[in-house]
């Protein structure tokens, strides 16, 4: 695995794992990362020697989100949020559900804004207890997206989801393994074992039977997600035309508190 790609893949019995690899920018979504990952799990998908994925991070953080700075410095700074919400994150979050082969989030650190919705799209999550999670939309003026306003309420309920969304609240490890956002924490020098014990136990299985359970709980729970991103989309696009946004992060990029008008 080379050091200098973005996203790193490793296959072996069985088992894929693919490493978010900005450490420097804990592993934040940029454009390149972004597409990496859509075309890899693409790929995955059609892979029958593929059973299970594993999805982490290099370095201290799972992914910290969209890269703000990334998208301040880019030509194409003013594009349509909903439009690069529907390009760039809806195609991963949909993939993740609909494919039929169990998929584990190994968080080893931070895990926010749409980082937490990468790990939420999961159907395990096995967290270090240094890992944290924040949904870290409103702090710029803009609502969660990448599945957030969808996923985080099954996990866990409408009051303190809603709570989580607007307060931008960080939640520990343990926080979140007692909220039922975790199946398991577990200690940093433990993560990747622990996490390929249950990805071995998971491609040792009978891989057919999961997908089909798969599909039965997306029939029961997830069978409205794609008008649910859809609908993120549409009011990213709103939040993302306002006076709040473009002061949301202005003050991110100063590093200082936000003056908000709620224009």
């Amino acid at each position: 695995m080379s050091k200098d790609k973005i996203l790193l893949l490793d296959k072996s019995d069985g088992i894929a794992t693919i490493t978010l690899n900005r450490p420097d920018k804990l592993n934040a979504f940029n454009d390149e990362l972004s597409y990496a990952l859509q075309d890899t799990l693409n790929n995955l998908e059609k892979d029958n020697n593929v059973r299970v994925i594993i999805i982490t991070g290099a370095g201290r953080g799972f992914c910290s989100g969209q890269d703000l700075q990334a998208r301040l410095n880019s030509k194409d700074n003013q594009v349509s949020l909903g439009e690069s919400i529907r390009r760039r994150y809806n195609p991963i979050i949909l993939k993740m559900r609909n494919m039929e082969k169990p998929i584990i989030a190994s968080v080893n650190g931070v895990a926010a804004g749409a980082g937490a919705s990468l790990a939420f799209a999961c159907d395990f999550r096995i967290a270090s207890s240094e890992a944290t999670f924040v949904q870290s939309f409103s702090k710029v003026g803009l609502v969660p997206d990448s599945g957030s306003t969808f996923l985080l309420p099954r996990l866990i309920g409408l009051t303190k989801a809603f709570e989580l969304m607007l307060l931008a609240d960080k939640l520990s490890a343990k926080e979140a393994l007692d909220l039922g956002i975790l199946n398991t924490v577990v200690e940093p020098e433990q993560l990747a074992e622990q996490t390929l014990a249950l990805a071995k136990r998971l491609a040792a299985g009978p891989s057919l039977a999961f997908g089909l359970t798969k599909r039965a709980i997306n029939r029961v729970v997830f069978n409205d997600i794609d008008e649910l991103l859809e609908q993120e989309a549409n009011l990213q696009e709103i939040a993302g035309r306002s006076e709040d946004f473009a002061e949301g992060v202005k003050a991110f990029i100063e590093k200082r508190q936000p003056i908000y008008k709620g224009n």
